[in-house]
């Protein structure tokens, strides 16, 4: 029986994320037994009567800054939670931040080949202190040089990426291998019935049942594309960005 990843997600909108986690490749991985995802309401640690989880920031500016007290009773909660569940082993703490390395095919492969649980906890508004992130060692990776709204949809890219890579969760485990990015080129185009479509050929190699030559013409359209595109790729085999 393949091993079981927990996944766990500390998020002010933990339901935005569910939807989700209950569709398509990783509802199919979680109903299979070989990923289980945990949710923390971050406004249920909150403070006060209103349960507030956001406060002024010192020094001023504009917008608001999560507080620490709620932010570290989240990580404690789930960090027990983690630990217990995948027999002591120690969870890798993501937040998603603009400020963070770049997320690349390179770190979900690193991921999903360990079983370190994964915990993201989700920012808002004008970030979390800086507290928590040298208290709990936070990594702080990025899923593209923009800024969104908050950690959720950043964190659903990183998870689903992952989760797609871990065995047993794609129906073709050569399907990944192959993928834009895996090999330091993008993925080869694709094409299916009919053989015509608007005038437009499916290329005759591909119907010539000669697999050497798909493959050389494959690998050439693929690599021509990467460098007229993402010349900034340089071949590199698991798109790795340091």
């Amino acid at each position: 029986m393949e091993h079981c990843r927990h996944i766990g997600v500390i998020s002010l909108f933990p339901g935005m994320l569910r939807s989700i986690f209950e569709t398509s490749i990783p509802g199919r991985a979680s109903m299979k037994g070989l990923v289980q995802f945990h949710y923390w309401n971050l406004r249920d640690f909150g403070t006060g009567s209103y349960h507030s989880v956001d406060d002024y920031p010192y020094g001023g500016g504009g917008g608001m800054v999560m507080k620490p007290e709620p932010l570290a009773d989240a990580l404690d909660r789930s960090l027990e939670a983690l630990l217990d569940l995948s027999g002591g082993l120690l969870p890798r703490l993501v937040y998603p931040s603009p400020q963070g390395q770049v997320f690349t095919q390179g770190v979900a492969w690193e991921w999903a080949g360990s079983s370190r649980p994964l915990l993201f906890l989700c920012g808002h508004y004008e970030g979390i202190d800086q507290r928590i992130l040298d208290e709990y060692l936070l990594e702080e990776w990025s899923a593209g040089d923009y800024v969104l709204s908050g950690g959720e949809l950043p964190c659903a890219m990183m998870v689903d990426a992952v989760v797609r890579l871990l065995p047993g969760v794609l129906s073709n485990e050569s399907s990944p291998v192959n993928e834009t990015f895996s090999n330091g080129s993008f993925d080869y185009p694709q094409y299916t019935r009919p053989r015509v479509f608007r005038g437009k050929e499916v290329p005759a190699v591909l119907l010539s049942g000669d697999h050497q030559a798909i493959r050389r013409f494959r690998e050439e359209v693929s690599r021509k594309k990467q460098q007229e595109i993402r010349p900034d790729l340089n071949g590199n085999p698991a798109g790795v960005s340091c």
